[in-house]
């Protein structure tokens, strides 16, 4: 079905590839679906949910039907077979409609690159090369953006000349003076696929896609463009569209420019005796050229009662039946098109009448022509329709955006040109009449969108069940909800809507054109963000100590963290409680570099916190700690650490590990946007400070050793404030600070001499290091929270049984109005109780249910809440666990049940603080 001249592929080379197993040839310059074609294959893939033949529709990103899974070189899913570019050695199949994810990681690069311009042209087809042209010789710094590997849009497909030459010898001359210019970017390959708010706009161009294995591993396959523009052109151009009727999605039906395109552009024939289905004059141009390529059309079936500018006369002057008045009823065929039936055109839904058959083995439709909206509607932009038109049309957009040429409804080449060198404004032209159904009395293979396999007969069915809304009958139907998005199928599926109820298409709006316009691959989103890069480790300055000294870790948010410290022959429980007893009884040194540390600085840093934290910050003493607690404006907590007064307008902020980039995020959120009067700076110093607790009732006398020159005796250095002392001969701040419900410290030094004193820590040879597992055993027998895990977004203070913390002297906070909602007050809340298993050895996992049944009812069981820390205590002598439980607060000394495996295991509501409860530890 190659044409032996004409087209713009290289003759000169043959390329080889293989499709559902069998292997084929083709030339530079085809893509997959023109090769196919070449090669008589007209079946591509299967549908979705029917399983039906799936042919070639469209010639590109519109193409609803022909879905295939690129095998080779790397797997790659979802393609339409329209827009892959043919290279040597592809290897490919056909998809019904789900692909296949690669098993493998894709070894390909992806990059991405900000640029700034100040006209930006989305298009290269006539209106956008004349666009880009008038701006490029004012001097203007100009992007032309473009899908197709060269310049020309629709110019490629057809046979038209332009200033004496070729159309399409005249875009690549325009190209090649847009290239020459140094402030003009030409980007073929390119999709620009969103547009976002001040015209900035998101485009992926392909790379190296169309090379195959012969790709540069160097080079990046796709690179993301993120264009800020002063100013945008869209000449996006416009897709035809399919009309519904009888056996519309058999392979060897095809949209009318689609079939041009293959002819001219290609050297392809995609059929070899064609009927035409047309509404206006442009299917016209399409059947002259089939038949000037050889193809034999037969007829051409006009819903209107006269076509426009002679084309009739020109049609039979090529020996081609024009049957004005008429429709196509049906195509027909064992797995692809062989007849067609075509009759007069009914009146008032009627069915059509005088019927007659013709052989064929392609039908052209043309059912008009839709500007390409989408990035129009992005920007902001409404949309109308055009009753003359039949289409969407651009109206009005708040953003610095101009639409011209066949994206605007202008749909002449002359018309195009003059409207893309003007940018925009001129009148649209109505070359045809808007006809969408071919009326019968059954509906179940007359197909709206090929690829969900949606028929005429599905949205009647939702409308039948009282649908009104574009939106819900698309939801409904999944009509539009495709690879394309519904870019033949979503006017289509809206006039079919208004058939059934009786309204105009107008009346009905359109659904919503979303990002990205084509689909778009994670790896060109993620880039070079990849592994390491999207989230990287990050390390504390002891790290390679704790490495060296057998230390197993676990990831708190980025950061890898000693989780115990296993010495030969110790399991995690054993090597765990050793380090218990070294902090209860002894002393023990964590490494606690990774709390989130944000410096606020400024004359109003203290009214700032005080907004922020529940409690007072502005009455705490320079030298003094405080914690506290931050909560969101519903009042559940967000946040908890402590706050160091460094100086009357400085203080340190301490977070959770995994909480410090969002807590700086939250800080800044509300001091730009809420309180920009305020003079505060906000600085992460986390990285900057190197922290080790040393804990335990012989942690004074190890200091002591450390820091001569410190007096830290109970009076002279007392809970919750810190001093500056040298350390090991290191400068230091030390703070009493206690998450242990120990006697303890926090010592402060730079990261560059962190390791300096953690060794001199270790060189006492009395003190034993221990991890975060440790770390939560102990804060856990004190009843100390973490955030996340023993809270989940609906955990005020008060349920954790700390309303000291929340401030009733302060006007305001963050989240103060919400407790006096009823809610926050319930009696059934959850709150954090402590619970006791009957059986001392077991281990509760964390995540179990409560219940308050000895014996489970029924599905579904009512659940009191369940288990948020579980752990085994060597100070306890047991094991305990953690849990917010409904009402827990009055219900410490209940029995509850906690579903384990197949038993219920009997537990006894205990308060959440188990070990020293009076305090008497925290100052030795």
């Amino acid at each position: 079905m190659r044409r032996e001249t004409g087209g713009r592929v290289d003759r000169a080379r043959t390329l080889r590839f293989r499709f559902d197993g069998r292997d084929y040839t083709g030339h530079p310059g085809d893509t997959l679906a023109s090769a196919l074609l070449a090669n008589g294959v007209r079946q591509v893939a299967t549908s979705v949910k029917l399983g039906r033949p799936r042919g070639i529709v469209a010639a590109g990103s519109e193409e609803p039907s022909a879905l295939v899974q690129i095998e080779e070189p790397f797997p790659e899913p979802m393609l339409t077979a329209t827009t892959v570019e043919l290279y040597d050695g592809l290897v490919a199949s056909g998809l019904p409609g789900q692909g296949r994810l690669a098993a493998e990681p894709d070894p390909a690069r992806y990059d991405a690159i900000h640029a700034h311009c100040d006209v930006l042209v989305v298009g290269a087809g006539p209106a956008g090369l004349s666009a880009a042209r008038a701006a490029a010789r004012t001097g203007a710094r100009v992007i032309l953006a473009d899908e197709q590997p060269e310049p020309g849009g629709s110019l490629l497909g057809t046979a038209e000349q332009l200033a004496g030459l070729p159309a399409a010898e005249w875009a690549g001359a325009v190209a090649a003076e847009l290239a020459g210019l140094p402030e003009v970017t030409v980007l073929p390959r390119t999709t620009v696929f969103g547009y976002y708010d001040d015209n900035y706009l998101i485009a992926v161009e392909r790379r190296t896609n169309h090379l195959g294995g012969a790709a540069p591993a160097h080079v990046a396959r796709e690179r993301v463009w993120r264009i800020r523009a002063r100013r945008v052109v869209l000449a996006t151009g416009a897709h035809e569209r399919p009309i519904a009727f009888a056996g519309n999605d058999l392979p060897g039906v095809m949209l009318a420019g689609a079939a041009r395109t293959y002819v001219n552009r290609y050297g392809v024939l995609p059929g070899s005796r064609a009927v035409v289905f047309t509404t206006g004059d442009s299917a016209y141009a399409a059947a002259l050229d089939l038949a000037g390529a050889g193809v034999d059309v037969v007829a051409i079936a006009d819903v209107r009662p006269a076509p426009g500018a002679g084309w009739a006369e020109r049609a039979r002057e090529a020996g081609i039946e024009v049957l004005t008045g008429h429709v196509v009823t049906a195509a027909a065929g064992d797995g692809q098109v062989s007849s067609v039936l075509v009759g007069r055109r009914p009146d008032n839904g009627a069915v059509a009448a005088g019927e007659r058959s013709f052989d064929a083995d392609l039908l052209l439709v043309s059912g008009g022509w839709n500007p390409v909206v989408h990035l129009f509607s992005q920007s902001g932009g409404t949309l109308r329709y055009d009753e003359a038109l039949g289409t969407l049309v651009p109206g009005a957009s708040r953003q610095a955006v101009e639409v011209a040429g066949a994206a605007r409804g202008v749909f002449t080449l002359a018309g195009c040109l003059e409207d893309g060198a003007s940018g925009g404004g001129g009148p649209a032209s109505a070359t045809g009449e808007p006809y969408w159904l071919v009326p019968a009395t059954d509906y179940g293979a007359h197909f709206v969108d090929l690829q969900r396999d949606v028929t005429v007969a599905d949205v009647l069915r939702a409308t039948g069940a009282g649908l009104r809304s574009v939106e819900h009958v698309k939801r409904y139907t999944t009509a539009g909800t495709a690879h394309d998005q519904g870019k033949t199928s979503g006017l289509l599926t809206t006039a079919v809507m208004a058939h059934a109820l009786g309204v105009p298409v107008s009346e009905l709006g359109s659904t919503t054109f979303r990002a990205p316009y084509t689909p778009v691959s994670f790896a060109a989103l993620a880039g070079r963000d990849r592994g390491l890069l999207h989230d990287p480790i990050r390390v504390t300055a002891l790290h390679e100590w704790h490495v060296a000294h057998g230390a197993l870790f676990e990831n708190v948010g980025q950061w890898k963290r000693p989780w115990y410290y296993p010495r030969p022959g110790e399991d995690m429980e054993s090597a765990v409680l050793r380090e218990c007893r070294a902090a209860r009884e002894g002393v023990a040194a964590m490494d606690a570099s990774t709390l989130g540390k944000i410096d606020v600085i400024g004359p109003d840093a203290a009214e700032f916190l005080d907004r922020l934290y529940t409690n007072m910050m502005s009455t705490l003493a320079v030298g003094a700690i405080r914690y506290g607690v931050m909560c969101r404006a519903d009042g559940m907590i967000f946040d908890d650490g402590t706050v160091i007064r460094l100086a009357g307008d400085h203080f340190l902020v301490t977070t959770t590990t995994g909480n410090a980039a969002a807590v700086l995020d939250w800080m800044e959120e509300w001091l730009q946007t809420e309180w920009p009067w305020l003079r505060v700076h906000l600085t992460s110093v986390t990285e900057q400070w190197a922290t080790v607790a040393l804990v335990g009732p012989g942690s004074r006398e190890v200091l002591a050793g450390l820091a001569s020159g410190l007096a830290v005796g109970a009076a002279d250095f007392p809970f919750m404030t810190w001093r500056e002392a040298e350390v090991a001969g290191i400068p230091a701040r030390v703070c009493r600070i206690s998450f242990s419900g120990e006697l303890a410290y926090e010592i402060n030094v730079t990261s560059w001499e962190g390791l300096d004193l953690w060794e001199a820590i270790m060189d006492t040879g009395v003190v034993t290091p221990y991890g975060t597992e440790t770390m939560h055993v102990l804060r856990a027998e004190k009843g100390y929270p973490i955030v996340g895990q023993d809270s989940d977004g609906t955990v005020t203070p008060q349920d954790l049984g700390m309303s000291w913390v929340v401030s009733k002297k302060k006007a305001d906070f963050v989240g103060k109005r919400s407790f006096a909602r009823a809610d926050t007050a319930r009696a059934d809340r959850k709150h954090l109780v402590g619970l006791l298993p009957e059986d001392p050895g077991l281990l509760l996992p964390e995540g179990t249910h409560v219940v308050e049944f000895s014996s489970l009812p029924e599905p579904p069981v009512p659940m009191l809440g369940h288990v948020t820390s579980s752990y085994r205590s060597a100070a306890l002598g047991r094991t305990f666990a953690l849990a917010l439980v409904s009402g827990g607060q009055g219900r410490v000394g209940e029995r509850l049940y906690a579903p384990v495996g197949d038993a219920l295991v009997p537990v006894t509501v205990t308060s959440h603080v188990l070990y020293d409860p009076e305090g008497a530890r925290r100052d030795g």
